[in-house]
């Protein structure tokens, strides 16, 4: 039985070209329509791009207070990569305005630029087409209407990155894993790949396949977590509400019988 006013927390495997907020506003709507009411609160964390795929984590009710902590966990990804080319937000939502020389790299140059140059602790400087603030408006906002935009750089950890697969000498694709910290932009790690090997990068295709303990195995898809949510009973508002306060009665006469037996200890403890 779920007790979504309480917290529920569910991992989905969110489809190519959905935002993580039309994730949640799909879930939410199922939640409200089933509990017949509006008074449903639910949150992601760690927002993936439109492009991108994988570990969307959704949290509900009470539970939505764990989001912060949830989306600080390590994250890992799958990342393809065409080096050659570039485009303004580092992936396929813009088109290619530049292309570079590429058949100078090979797999041993690539290896040993991602183990010296983006393993450990480096700064990036994150995409204008992102969430990031600026002037305290998102920076994505001010690109598309043509604006300058300067974004300061970040301080991340990579703990780990190695190639997957390689296009090369035939095709400049390149396919990456990396664990990083959470605040990593795996676009513009395409972007800072390409200018190390003297050419340009950018992402073509993005799986996140895990955040903190959980992992893409462990995900629902979309449409199955929906047929999920439609099948299942639930602990209604009303009842989650007096379930609330029957615990925190208890929890409260705990805690008098807790302070009581420690004051008696102290008071024996002095005779």
């Amino acid at each position: 039985m779920l007790n979504p006013i309480e917290g529920e927390i569910f991992y989905v495997d969110k489809p190519l070209h959905l935002t993580s907020f039309a994730v949640v506003k799909k879930v939410r709507g199922t939640l409200r329509r089933m509990l017949g009411s509006g008074n449903v609160k639910v949150g992601h964390a760690g927002t993936l791009d439109p492009l991108a795929t994988g570990v969307l984590i959704i949290c509900t009710g009470r539970k939505t207070k764990q989001i912060d902590s949830l989306q600080a966990g390590v994250k890992e990804y799958v990342a393809t990569i065409r080096l050659g080319a570039t485009t303004p937000s580092f992936d396929l939502e813009t088109q290619i305005d530049a292309t570079y020389p590429w058949q100078h790299i090979t797999p041993e140059q690539i290896s040993e630029v991602l183990q010296q140059q983006f393993t450990g602790t480096i700064e990036q400087v994150p995409p204008k087409f992102s969430a990031c603030k600026v002037g305290g408006k998102p920076a994505y906002k001010l690109a598309r209407k043509g604006k300058d935009v300067e974004i300061r750089p970040k301080t991340l950890v990579i703990d780990e990155i190695e190639v997957l697969e390689c296009g090369l000498p035939a095709s400049p694709s390149l396919t990456i894993r990396v664990v990083c910290s959470k605040g990593t932009y795996i676009r513009a790690l395409a972007r800072d790949i390409g200018t190390a090997l003297n050419s340009g990068g950018h992402l073509t295709a993005l799986r996140r396949t895990r955040v903190g303990k959980a992992r893409v195995e462990d995900c629902h898809t979309l449409e199955a977590l929906i047929a999920h949510l439609e099948e299942e009973s639930y602990v209604m508002p009303d009842q989650a509400e007096q379930m609330r306060l029957d615990a925190e009665r208890i929890a409260n006469k705990a805690r008098a019988a807790a302070m009581k037996a420690k004051r008696k200890a102290a008071l024996k403890a002095s005779e």
